[in-house]
């Protein structure tokens, strides 16, 4: 069930609010449990028990990590090994066994299992709790409802951010409902849902056309590449939006998972602003374990390396992912070794370009079914496929996506957010916009339930994940 679904909007959620703002405080966690789970259960009714296997796993190594403290790295190991056990069977067994076929010339059979939705998602939550009972950051939860409703949770359950136990876990035991946060709740999921909607499916339109056709060109590979770029960012944060919107309302802050990322002026502050949730927790689970940057040259390449090929392959089972990830290792390593010193030399225009440019190059590959087609498409960037420049195909569908084109590249930086904050600092306007926001909310829930009513097309990029 995706948030952009008349089902969620319409049926879902409503009656899951009803009913949860009817339950007396000490049974909400257990009405939550319970309606992530039909949530969960909706889209995936069998692999549901791999969910609540792993949320068991948690609960008991959990229990006996605090218990025996003695043995509780043999624990730790323990839960660790399994939960990514569960993940590699889950999302990699197939292209390992393709791969070791290819290598060996074997003709080993796949075992073509379906990916069980968000299991790299709730896996790493569940990893971080686990670590940090063993690290004694956070006190072990006895209460199962609390931990499994922690691990389910909806908002957050298929397409993040990835919520660590460590920043709700009062939020568990005790939360507050006021008006003001569930107002800004809705107000953020209006936001996000309008963006997923109404830009990034719109561009997702453009980007398939481009895919389908056989009519190309170096201005039209263009287009694609800078098209997908935004609507990944605009599918992605738009989806955070709703869960963070979702969590204000039933009490939950879930934090900040993408900051204007488009704006950096570097590859390093990019990711500083892009799935803050992911890169921070390879950072304080992988990346400092290792040393960190406090270690020598050789060490700190090393960590990038481990870092970002295990960010790339969580990303998805393809040699696609691992490249994306490598190139960031890459990029990265430059930085911190030389070119930061450098960038800041020049004119900050180029330093924009600079990112730009290879964010777009990288999600080319991100977005392609293998490497041949992605050296394919970077090589239409330059011409290197003998297109035209241009054509009438090329022209007409950029005069057709030309407005949310701009929309979206406008909506990609903190201009308008910057405007507004400024025009509210005036008391009359500030009064006139609090009067328009609600209405403009409404006027936007409309066009987006009049749009997904009309249309078929609603993808859900981060499935694969």
């Amino acid at each position: 069930m995706l948030f952009s679904s008349i089902s969620f909007l319409y049926y879902f959620l409503p009656c899951v609010l009803v009913i949860y703002f009817f339950t007396p405080s000490k049974y909400k966690n257990g009405i939550l449990l319970i309606s992530s789970l039909i949530f969960y259960f909706y889209g995936e009714p069998i692999y549901i028990l791999v969910m609540l296997g792993s949320i068991l796993s948690a609960y008991i190594h959990g229990i006996l990590i605090d218990k025996y403290a003695k043995y509780k790295k043999i624990f730790l190991i323990s839960s660790i090994v399994i939960s990514i056990s569960i993940l590699v069977l889950f999302k990699y067994s197939d292209f390992f066994i393709t791969n070791l076929n290819n290598l060996l010339h074997s003709k080993i059979e796949l075992l073509n299992l379906t990916l069980p939705i968000g299991i790299s998602f709730y896996t790493f939550q569940i990893l971080s709790y686990v670590i940090d009972v063993y690290n004694e950051k956070v006190p072990v939860q006895k209460s199962i409802i609390k931990l499994a409703t922690y691990v389910s949770l909806f908002p957050q359950l298929i397409a993040g951010p990835i919520v660590r136990y460590i920043d709700i876990e009062k939020d568990l035991s005790k939360r507050k409902h006021t008006f003001e946060k569930i107002s800004s709740g809705i107000n953020r999921f209006c936001i996000g849902i309008s963006k997923k909607v109404l830009i990034a499916n719109q561009l997702g339109e453009l980007c398939q056309i481009f895919l389908q056709t056989n009519d190309k060109s170096i201005a039209f590979y263009w287009i694609y590449a800078i098209g997908f770029s935004l609507q990944i960012y605009f599918d992605f944060s738009a989806y955070s939006d709703m869960a963070i919107g979702l969590g204000k309302i039933f009490g939950f802050h879930f934090l900040e998972n993408f900051n204007y990322p488009y704006i950096s002026k570097s590859i390093t502050e990019f990711w500083r602003r892009w799935h803050i949730s992911l890169g921070t927790w390879f950072r304080d689970y992988v990346y400092i374990p290792l040393g960190g940057n406090k270690v020598g040259k050789v060490k700190l390449i090393r960590n990038i390396l481990i870092v970002w090929l295990l960010t790339g392959f969580w990303h998805g089972a393809n040699w696609t992912f691992i490249f994306w990830g490598l190139l960031f290792a890459v990029l990265l390593i430059v930085e911190k070794l030389f070119l930061l010193k450098k960038l800041e030399c020049i004119p900050k225009i180029l330093q924009h370009i600079y990112v730009l440019f290879f964010v777009m190059i990288s999600f080319i590959l991100f977005n392609a079914n293998s490497i041949k087609e992605a050296v394919i498409q970077i090589g239409g960037l330059f011409g290197l496929n003998g297109e035209r420049f241009i054509n009438d195909y090329t022209i007409y569908y950029v005069k057709s996506y030309s407005i949310i084109l701009i929309i979206s590249v406008i909506g990609a930086t903190p201009f308008l957010k910057n405007q507004i904050l400024k025009l509210k600092e005036k008391k009359l306007i500030n009064k006139i916009i609090n009067i328009l926001e609600p209405i403009t909310l409404v006027f936007l829930l409309v066009f987006v339930t009049s749009y997904l009513v009309d249309s078929s097309y609603n993808p859900f990029l981060y499935f694969r994940f």
